[in-house]
């Protein structure tokens, strides 16, 4: 049997300017706002990545039309007929179940699967259920599928989530733009993501104020108000921040272009920390490092704390700084399912329940590791390019959900790196 393979090789540095994607965690959602836009909705800078693609399908699947070309997307929903997201596209993908609010924003009722996508966690959607339940939406489950329906339609509500969760925040406010009276979300998520979401609603008539704070207010507008939109998806600042970290563990400089340095000011405050040099832009950041890589303590937190998706990163550079760092992990519990790879390669990682210990080596080496998640798979990657020999990474269709054309930006910035497909047996 067969798997194609990312293999790294030792790289002296990586140096150049790189061009961020658009950002995944907003495109995905986008799309589904597109639901309530009722004909065509054109997308640009949408990143080319598998997880764009199920997101293609799971609109597809309720009767709309997805046209794309190149990092434009144009979505038909004015053939939106149906209020089922499947099982066999919903379970590929976790963030397919943002489909619901904008279904029931539409419908007045969903039929979602139960979401799949990264084991990385629980991640459980209680916080998506009871926000919409202060909107009037009733829930049950039946065979694996969310039913929700809303037997007195949709109404303003104040909700107050109990952790500032993306999803949740994002599925409320979807439903709520149409919900008759006023929303209030307090405690709501205050990614950069968020903010674009909004800004696309309004572009659609909606009436979204506070998002990027932690309290949103939603005046609803009848559906029929709710018209398609042209909008520009935000840059991908997980993206941006994974190359910045590859110029951090080689040396750099590395120039990522595409991205407001305001959506990754507690990963570049690490950085500084760490001993880099970064200098930062209206678009762009750079990253050089010029002397030892310092250890430092890192606790992931809802932005603007330090992502969750970074820390895998971030430990890799912690695994080669002089001393010793320690990593808290608040968001995801599984998320260091990564230290075990990494440990493969010769890093020295201690786990106590949500924190790790990561002693600084002055070096990692090559060995056969395997993917455990999206961010996990980059970071093994970027551990390839400078551990001694050759590394081989299986399961880079983690790496693909996320990152377009990982291998070639790389190759840019002069990494010694490629995809290959290999017998599995010769691993």
């Amino acid at each position: 049997m067969s798997e194609e393979v990312i293999i790294a090789r030792e790289t002296p540095n990586l140096v150049g300017t790189v061009q961020v994607s658009g950002a995944k965690n907003s495109a995905l959602k986008l799309m589904a706002a597109a639901i309530l836009g009722q004909g065509e909705t054109t997308l640009h800078n949408v990143p080319v990545i598998s997880d764009i693609a199920i997101m293609g399908e799971v609109i597809e699947a309720l009767g709309a039309t997805v046209c794309r070309e190149g990092h434009d997307m144009v979505i038909d929903t004015s053939t939106v007929d149906k209020y089922e997201a499947p099982y066999e596209l919903v379970s590929k993908m976790r963030a397919s179940i943002s489909s619901l609010g904008p279904l029931v924003g539409r419908f007045g009722k969903a039929h979602v699967a139960m979401p799949g996508g990264c084991k990385i966690g629980a991640r459980k959607i209680d916080m998506h259920l009871v926000g919409l339940e202060q909107l009037g939406v009733s829930f049950e489950m039946d065979h694996g599928y969310l039913v929700a329906t809303t037997p007195e339609g949709l109404h303003g509500g104040s909700i107050m989530l109990e952790f500032p969760s993306v999803g949740a925040t994002e599925n409320t406010m979807m439903a709520a733009v149409v919900a008759e009276g006023t929303t209030t979300i307090d405690n709501a998520a205050c990614e950069p993501e968020i903010e674009d979401l909004a800004n696309m609603l309004n572009a659609m008539g909606a009436k979204v104020r506070g998002a990027g704070t932690s309290s949103i207010e939603i005046e609803g507008v009848p559906l029929a108000v709710m018209h398609p939109c042209e909008y520009t998806t935000v840059g991908d600042r997980i993206e941006a921040g994974t190359y910045l970290a590859g110029g951090a563990l080689l040396g750099g400089p590395l120039t990522v272009e595409g991205i407001k340095s305001d959506y990754l000011r507690m990963a570049i405050l690490k950085l500084r920390a760490m001993g880099c040099d970064v200098q930062t832009g209206e678009d762009f950041i750079t990253v050089q490092r010029g002397k030892p890589l310092q250890a430092v303590d890192i606790q992931t937190l809802p932005h603007p704390g330090f992502p969750t998706d970074l820390q895998a990163q971030f430990m890799l550079l912690a695994s080669l700084a002089e001393g010793n760092s320690v990593i808290t992990e608040n968001v995801f519990e599984n998320r260091f399912m990564f230290a075990a790879e990494i440990a493969r390669m010769g890093a020295d990682v201690t786990i106590d329940d949500h924190h790790a210990l990561v002693r600084g080596t002055e070096k990692l080496q090559g060995a056969p590791v395997v993917s455990t998640d999206l961010r996990a798979g980059a970071a093994l990657v970027l551990a390839g390019l400078a551990a001694e020999g050759e590394t081989i990474v299986r399961k880079i269709d983690h790496i693909d959900r996320g990152y377009e054309d990982y291998v070639g930006k790389l190759v840019k910035l002069g990494a010694r790196v490629e995809r290959v497909t290999l017998d599995v047996e010769d691993m």
